[in-house]
């Protein structure tokens, strides 16, 4: 046997009962050879850390746009904390911890620049809608290595575009990446908002503090130690009752003291317009959307988007894979005028 068949023999002698197997995978949208070395869920997530949208990771907004300081969250910290935290879930209830990193490494591919808001305005403006789920796997499936796409598992697949709404995962690990998700954004949001003043400790709710935690570790392990101890009797992915509610309950206290506050958000319309300008523009030009997003127009668009809509699928492909920083510069390039060199 090759390292790769030893690897999942061994999955099959120590992993749960209810884990998702490599071995049983429902396979990949183009069916390739197996690897000798790695399984089908580890060359998923090495492909999606190869890619180039993850590393655009690095420049979009988590909370704070733009933010003067070296320790706010960016998305990509944001996913590896997500990555971070499924995972330990994931080795305690002895689950495909493989699978699990690979859906949380591709979870927000699909964001756009300026975080929730400009996921927001490209709703607004895009005829058939956007949420960032559903380009998340557009990203792996159709755009990336020009067009080719990164061809993952179907159980990957299916955990990145149900991360998030009213959809639930068909694995355990695409299940436990959704709460893992969540943890990861309630807590860091918290630890941003307190470096921004946003917040002091004792703001939070007391009987939050008191059934959670009274410090950013204490709650985030009292979450996953609810998430394992209700998962692993059941054998299905959930959470213990009063903390979960206690958990939403901190979830709309953000909303209501951070998601809306006037400092965290002062620049979101001056974002917005700039997502605004830049849409306008290039649906009116879109000759000078870059060769390959016009290759995608040419050709009706890739993954059989109907050519009616090619130019407004272009731009939003283009748009929701611009940085913080990238689409600032492509606005200034556009609307804001040079000075005349000799």
């Amino acid at each position: 046997m090759n390292i790769r068949e030893r690897r999942e023999m061994m999955e099959s002698e120590t992993m749960a009962p209810w884990a998702t197997l490599c071995k049983n995978s429902e396979g990949r949208p183009v069916k390739e050879e197996p690897c000798d070395m790695r399984t089908a869920f580890q060359r998923d997530r090495d492909r999606i850390i190869h890619c180039k949208s993850f590393r655009r990771l690095k420049h979009k907004t988590q909370v704070f746009l733009c933010p003067e300081g070296d320790h706010y969250r960016t998305r990509l910290t944001h996913t590896l904390e997500v990555s971070q935290i499924a995972r330990t879930i994931s080795r305690a209830l002895f689950l495909n911890e493989d699978l699990t990193e690979a859906i949380s490494m591709g979870h927000d591919l699909g964001h756009t620049p300026f975080g929730h808001a400009g996921e927001r305005v490209l709703r607004e403006l895009c005829s058939k809608g956007f949420e960032h789920n559903v380009h998340s796997l557009r990203i792996v499936d159709c755009l990336e290595l020009d067009g080719k796409g990164l061809n993952l598992s179907n159980e990957v697949r299916d955990g990145i575009l149900n991360h998030t709404g009213e959809n639930t995962a068909k694995t355990p690990e695409g299940q436990l990446v959704k709460l893992a998700d969540r943890i990861a954004y309630i807590n860091h949001d918290i630890d941003d908002a307190i470096r921004a003043d946003i917040l002091i400790e004792n703001d939070l709710p007391f009987n939050l503090r008191y059934i959670l935690g009274r410090s950013h570790s204490e709650r985030i392990n009292t979450m996953i130690t609810a998430i394992v101890n209700y998962s692993e009797e059941r054998q299905a992915i959930g959470m213990e009752p009063e903390i979960y509610k206690a958990t939403m309950e901190l979830r709309s206290f953000l909303f209501d003291s951070v998601y809306t506050n006037p400092i965290a958000k002062g620049e979101e319309s001056k974002a917005t317009d700039i997502i605004r300008r830049i849409y306008d523009y290039f649906m009116n030009n879109a000759g000078r959307l870059p060769d390959e997003y016009k290759v995608n127009i040419e050709e009706n668009g890739i993954c059989g988007i109907d050519s009616i809509d090619a130019i407004e699928t272009a731009v939003c492909d283009y748009i929701a894979g611009m940085s913080d920083s990238y689409s600032i510069k492509v606005f200034m390039d556009l609307f804001v005028p040079k000075f005349w060199q000799f």
